[in-house]
């Protein structure tokens, strides 16, 4: 799926105590000389107050916010004052206390997503240009100075007070004892673990900003891509977004028997200039030129698709674009480097990703994708593509989706059927009641959940922006064009809809706000794959295969071992910025490289006995979604644990909805709760296993 936001979880920071990615805050100046004192003589005045049994609340709070605490904050009187005004020293004042914290945050950052996506409504839909102050409304962020706000004001520190601050370990651990209460208690504190200055992060919303629309804006006219021959392969206004329309166009033309090869080639090559950046930045978005990517040949457009005069002569420039691509990604990293010192417990993007959002450590991480990556299915099921394909592997195969059946349909003729059946967004979002249905879904429940979420036309591929406030709406941006929405669109917006599924009922069904959501964005995607994986069906266009479910296996396992180098390529790549914090575009560039085709040549030249390709690179979100790619594996292995749990069931709504309302506990605790086990590759692997035994039947 292209970001969900699940999505913009970064540009909307202000909802930093809430999201998965939200910004928080830590100390990071030294005590002041008279804290611990002050600690002391307050502990022993407020036990002898509350009793014995507040004892351990008290010295765990006065702690905690005297961490926090700096002198401009206030002098010892203003500390101690503030400990004995604001600690809730019985259990009917906490729970007051508690209460009124979950329906003003709520209230606070509901507006503020509203704002934001207010904000973001001209550079996120298909509304006409954008204009210079468009780029600014885009990259404010209303929220910023809200960190700022309640230390000043001392919200944060009533909460630091009364409320534990737990780490990974203490929630890994001791999760699984707690109560729903307890875990809402532990998010809320869990938003004021850190101390970010408002610059910053504005700093980090403008850089968020910057990259999502330079990916945003990046389409290549595939109509104007010719050959030596100027044969044009691809029809007339055919417009596709790098990477994700470009992957997914790719991955089509394995229907197309007569030009597919021919024009799957030709995309790897557009893809892999784009990489290398050996792209001329004249025909980036531009249909007013036509392009040979083989010799990087530029010349005026020989034929109009679009409203746009070829470019004259005189005017073509073949000069590549100049590493804007990885200069847009340098000033992402140095703007999220600016968080660092506040964060002195995770004290990098990496750490935090995985260690404070994700909660399952990098370490875990990569062994269960090199699980996959390293997996003796893997030559098994590369031979079975080659059979299928009746010929050797090509890099390009990595995106092999011949396992899902289409019937006697081609991609076309899918494409007929959609456009007529959603000619407007609207018409998408007439008929996702009945698309609720299809998944098992009561009358009831697929009205209540679709009323819920507005469908709006994308600037972009698409993207799901969940609401921060029960009483607010979740949006589904999707693409359609004039001729209405096409196949590929249609699978991209039942990708999206699964989120807004999810985001909708693990907001508005929620028991506690403060666990609104899932554990971290790998469980909405695997929401989003389930539903992905019935887009024929939801078009009532399910191929009859007494073999369907097997190749579903397969193909869910061959996704996993393409997302899984791409995922080791974004973690990697990370890893080197922060080795090399002065790095050059240039530089950077160059290290992506060799990164994608050490990765490559590890795992992948084995199976398709091809070195040094450059493709794993190819992917817009490591250029705009800050090590958001990891997400996508975890989120297959979880879809594949929860497609195994729906099988058991037989209906898809009522288990979905079972399952999503554990909300945003600890990840292992929450896939326990949805099939008995944590969260791993197991399920992938053993289906995988036994659907290979069944195919080779």
């Amino acid at each position: 799926m292209p970001k969900t936001y699940s999505i913009s979880l970064i540009i909307l920071a202000v909802i930093f105590f809430f999201l998965n990615t939200g910004i928080h805050m830590n100390a990071q100046t030294a005590h002041p000389f008279w804290i611990k004192e002050s600690q002391l003589k307050l502990e022993k005045e407020l036990t002898e107050k509350y009793g014995e049994s507040q004892k351990a609340r008290l010295q765990r709070g006065i702690r905690q916010a005297a961490d926090f605490w700096q002198e401009a904050d206030g002098g010892p009187d203003a500390f101690e004052n503030f400990i004995r005004t604001n600690f809730a020293g019985d259990q009917a004042t906490l729970d007051v206390m508690f209460n009124r914290f979950e329906y003003l945050f709520e209230k606070l950052a509901g507006h503020m997503n509203e704002i934001g996506l207010a904000f973001r409504e001209q550079s996120d839909l298909d509304h006409g240009p954008i204009y210079p102050f468009d780029e600014i409304f885009a990259a404010y962020s209303p929220g910023s100075h809200i960190n700022d706000d309640f230390l000043k004001n001392k919200l944060a520190f009533i909460v630091l007070l009364n409320f534990p601050l737990t780490t990974l370990e203490e929630r890994l651990t001791n999760g699984d004892k707690w109560s729903r209460r307890e875990w809402a208690e532990a998010r809320l504190a869990q938003g004021f673990s850190r101390r970010i200055p408002a610059e910053v992060n504005q700093a980090v919303a403008e850089a968020s900003a910057v990259t999502d629309q330079y990916i945003s804006e990046y389409n290549i006219y595939m109509h104007h891509l010719i050959d030596s021959e100027d044969k044009r392969l691809f029809p007339p206004k055919m417009r596709l977004l790098s990477h994700w329309n470009l992957r997914d166009e790719l991955k089509a033309d394995y229907n197309d028997r007569e030009n597919g090869p021919e024009k799957q080639k030709m995309i790897a090559q557009v893809m892999e200039r784009i990489v290398t950046q050996t792209i001329p930045e004249i025909v980036v978005n531009n249909p007013g030129v036509d392009w040979n990517p083989y010799t990087n040949e530029v010349k005026p457009a020989a034929v109009i698709d679009f409203n746009t005069a070829p470019v004259p002569d005189q005017k073509i420039n073949n000069s590549p674009e100049p590493d804007t691509r990885y200069a847009v990604l340098l000033k992402a990293f140095q703007a999220v480097k600016k968080e660092d010192p506040y964060s002195p417990t995770a004290p990098t993007l990496i750490a935090r990703q995985f260690n404070e959002n994700r909660e399952i450590p990098e370490d875990r991480v990569k062994s269960m994708l090199e699980s996959v990556l390293k997996s003796p299915l893997v030559p098994k099921v590369a031979k079975l593509i080659e059979k299928r394909l009746g010929r050797p592997l090509e890099p390009y195969d990595i995106w092999y989706n011949g396992f899902r059946p289409k019937g006697k349909y081609s991609e076309a003729q899918l494409d007929e059927i959609v456009r007529k059946k959603y000619p407007t967004a609207e018409a998408y979002k007439a008929d996702m009641p009945n698309m609720l249905l299809k998944l098992g879904f009561s009358k009831d429940r697929a009205e209540y959940i679709t009323g819920n979420i507005m469908v709006d036309p994308a600037r972009g591929s698409g993207h799901a922006a969940g609401a921060a406030m029960r009483s607010a709406k979740a949006h589904l941006r999707t693409r359609v064009s004039k001729e209405g929405m096409d196949y590929k669109g249609f699978n991209i917006a039942v990708h999206e809809m699964g989120h807004n599924v999810e985001q909708t009922l693990s907001l508005n069904d929620m028991d506690h706000y403060f666990l609104n959501g899932v554990p971290n964005t790998a469980f909405t995607e695997a929401v989003a794959f389930v539903f992905q994986a019935h887009d024929l069906d939801l078009l009532g266009m399910s191929a009859p295969d007494p073999q369907k479910e097997a190749l579903k296996r397969v193909y869910d396992f061959w996704m996993v071992y393409e997302i899984a180098g791409v995922s080791l390529v974004d973690m990697e790549i990370w890893h080197w910025m922060y080795d090399h914090p002065n790095a050059t575009p240039a530089e950077l560039k160059s290290a992506m490289l060799q990164i994608a085709k050490n990765i490559w040549n590890t795992y992948y030249t084995p199976v398709f006995n091809k070195k040094d390709v450059v493709l794993l690179a190819i992917y817009s979100h490591i250029i705009h979604s800050f090590l958001y790619i990891p997400d996508y594996a975890i989120g297959h292995l979880i879809s594949s644990q929860i497609e195994t749990q729906i099988q058991k069931s037989g209906n898809i709504g009522a288990e979905l909805e079972r399952i999503i309302k554990s909300g945003s506990i600890a990840p292992d605790l929450w896939m326990k709760n949805a099939t008995g086990l944590p969260v791993g590759s197991e399920e992938l692997l053993n289906s995988t296993k036994l659907a290979l035994e069944e195919l080779n039947k």
